[in-house]
């Protein structure tokens, strides 16, 4: 009888880590999910070249950043989880440019940016994400969005091939970028203007308080839910469907911000999702919109053949 080879012994070696089982829950906001058939974190863009050039071609990829705005779901994700580590998350400035990595956090980003007097960058300090991710959805918030600030980025496709992108590359349009699902973004160059320092820094501020005045920050949650349709805004359909604090389970829409989904402590995956479909199809009812989800949402549920048993980590 032929042995048949775990998904682990068909992967190139790598100088990162690659890990079985690994739990996903534990690095999305939300705090749900099942884990990833494989986990690898490489261990800097030469790394990750080279196991994409290695990797056989039926099996599957997906790009997890920090999970701010992704549901995974609880059956896990087959195939290989890539994330993206330190190595990836270097900021650098030089005159008004700001070069980061993929996985630098877009607050930090923003940060690096007031500390070297470059204005024009403040609304990433209210998008809880990466640059990557930024990259992939043209994140937006408070005025702005990364088209706007856009010079170039690197990221690899399928084949371990390295692509530079200028902003006609991109193709931005609202909350999305036309680069193939399966590339993966390595860096980018953003660009701001001279500022002066308390200008900036009062920016930042309105923004903070902004978000903590109107966004459950605090929460279990995965950020905006849904895009906001055509001249309208999202939180407003939910609010008029009567979904403000509507619960499934241990999911609920949030009484502050209507536009988020929380995990109130003990939700499923399943239970989230289904609730968002259950809003979706309220506001159907009652404005005639569909809504879009804005969430991202991974991996197959728990009753699914290809569900992921999870490894003991006793």
């Amino acid at each position: 009888m032929t042995r048949q080879f775990s998904l682990l012994e068909r992967l190139p070696a790598v100088r990162g880590r690659l890990t079985e089982g690994a739990s996903l829950a534990k690095v999305t906001w939300f705090r749900v999910g099942g884990p990833a058939e494989v986990l690898f974190k490489p261990a800097d863009v030469a790394d990750l070249q080279a196991f994409l050039a290695g990797c056989p071609q039926d099996v599957a990829i997906t790009m997890l950043g920090v999970g701010s705005n992704l549901l995974v779901r609880d059956g896990g994700i087959p195939g290989v989880v890539i994330r993206l580590g330190r190595a990836f998350a270097e900021i650098r400035t030089e005159g008004t440019h700001v070069y980061a990595g993929a996985a630098a956090l877009d607050l930090n980003v923003a940060l690096a940016a007031r500390a070297a007097g470059i204005g024009g960058l403040e609304f990433l300090s209210g998008i809880p994400g990466t640059i990557g991710g930024a990259c992939r959805m043209n994140a937006g918030a408070y005025g702005s969005d990364l088209a706007a600030v856009f010079v170039g980025a690197t990221a690899l496709d399928r084949k371990g091939v390295l692509h530079r992108l200028d902003k006609d590359g991109m193709g931005f349009t609202y909350r999305h970028s036309a680069v193939p699902d399966d590339w993966i973004f390595c860096g980018a160059e953003l660009a701001g203007q001279a500022g002066d320092a308390a200008a900036i820094q009062q920016r930042l501020n309105e923004i903070q308080a902004a978000r903590e005045e109107s966004q459950p920050v605090r929460a279990r949650t995965g950020g905006s839910t849904f895009v906001n349709p055509v001249g309208g805004k999202a939180w407003q359909l939910v609010d008029q469907a009567g979904c403000r604090g509507l619960t499934l389970g241990g999911a609920m829409v949030s009484e502050k911000h209507c536009n988020f989904l929380i995990n109130t402590g003990n939700a499923t995956a399943a239970e989230i999702e289904t609730l968002g479909e259950m809003v979706r199809r309220r506001v159907k009812e009652t404005s005639g919109i569909e809504l879009a989800w804005e969430i991202k949402r991974i991996g197959v549920p728990a009753d699914s053949p290809l569900a992921i048993a999870a490894k003991s980590e006793a």
